[in-house]
């Protein structure tokens, strides 16, 4: 890529999963990436431990943007990200998934005319209580360039009516970042020996979302489902900053006591625990994805998804309620020849080469009189 500018390409990111799920793309763009961080995700543990973990370059930081509430943050990164692209224009934009961050770089790079590439394009929930549901919906129509990681998401787009050349097939970008952050056996080996958990002898829990964490009694029944779950296999909760603060803040310390609470895990400890676990509890997006990687079943707790391909076979969605604890059981009752199937099982989200497609996608930017190649994900299981 020697033929693009130094700093050409302004990649906007704010939270932790964005810093994961465009590594790879940062790494194979080089000196012509410029990160810019919105500080969305505002602490160490959430973001900027990680940029030492995953390799990345030293982030151009915005200021006044964490903790806020929503308007303000696309307010605040709106007004500074237009500060700096004014005075300083990229080739081009590339923005990931439905964050505050995404949108935020969206509009300023169509207010600047600036082409738009968006990772992640076409998921959709049809859930208008979530933010981030507008969010995307917004970034599809403004972006020049619509990565959708499967043929679903490519779908749903044509049905919005967003034209067909504006549209590639790229497979997801979590896939190479789960094969090349999964430490290897030995290493995860001593990892779990030294949280005392045995390979499929435990339940690994994350959650985070604010249906599931603003509202007191919603949480008190969720980690009470967790502590049901914990009377059959412990319950390990590296446990996200928003949480215990509302767990505190609601008095229910007590029902975290009855689980194994670790601190925020690196990626590479997450995938680690994640690979071994007998199952997954979670209420992330992004785990829907990687469990698909790993080979491992999952519990999805929220209303809705925008990910149904992990539904067919790795995942069941129930609402935060009493039949937490019973998915988890039949998931848990199918023992370990369900385990072997999932296993060998192909992830829907590609092959590993997502990242090496969108480069070659911004790319074509500058070369506006060649029309952008095509390309389609394939398949591929991460290895045991």
């Amino acid at each position: 890529m020697s033929f693009l500018p130094d700093r050409s390409v302004a990649v906007v990111l704010g939270t932790r999963p964005e810093l994961v799920k465009l590594a790879e793309l940062v790494r194979l763009l080089g000196p012509a990436a410029r990160v810019v961080h919105t500080g969305q995700h505002f602490d160490d543990s959430m973001s900027g431990d990680f940029l030492d973990e995953l390799g990345l370059p030293e982030p151009e930081y915005l200021t006044g943007v964490g903790g806020r509430p929503r308007a303000v943050q696309v307010a605040e990164a709106l007004a500074a990200l237009d500060e700096r692209f004014a005075a300083d224009p990229p080739l081009a934009v590339v923005v990931q998934g439905d964050t505050n961050a995404a949108l935020s770089g969206a509009l300023v790079a169509n207010a600047r005319q600036i082409p738009l590439v968006h990772v992640e394009a076409g998921l959709r929930s049809h859930d208008r209580a979530m933010p981030e549901e507008h969010n995307r919906v917004l970034i599809d129509r403004l972006a020049d360039v619509l990565c959708a990681a499967t043929p679903q998401n490519r779908s749903l787009l044509l049905d919005e009516g967003v034209a067909d050349d504006r549209i590639e097939v790229t497979g997801n970008t979590v896939v190479e970042a789960v094969h090349d952050h999964l430490p290897p056996p030995r290493e995860r080996a001593g990892l779990l020996a030294g949280h005392g958990l045995a390979p499929d002898g435990y339940v690994l829990a994350t959650v985070h979302r604010p249906e599931n964490t603003d509202d007191p009694e919603v949480l008190a029944v969720v980690l009470r489902e967790l502590a049901e779950i914990n009377r059959e296999l412990p319950v390990v909760m590296p446990l996200h900053p928003r949480t215990r603060a509302r767990a505190e803040a609601a008095g229910l310390r007590p029902l975290l006591d009855e689980l194994t609470v670790l601190d925020p895990a690196g990626y590479g400890t997450f995938l680690a625990l994640a690979r071994h676990a007998a199952l997954i509890v979670s209420d992330s997006g992004g785990i829907q994805e990687e469990t698909t990687v790993l080979g491992r079943p999952l519990v999805v707790v929220r209303r809705s998804t925008e990910r149904p391909e992990a539904l067919t076979d790795f995942a069941d969605r129930v609402e935060p309620g009493p039949r937490i604890e019973e998915a988890a059981h039949r998931r848990l009752a199918a023992g370990p020849g369900e385990l072997r199937r999932l296993g060998s099982l192909p992830s829907p989200y590609g092959d590993g080469t997502a990242s090496r497609r969108i480069a070659d996608l911004v790319m074509d930017l500058s070369r506006p009189s060649e029309p952008p190649a095509t390309v389609r994900a394939g398949l591929a299981p991460v290895a045991a």
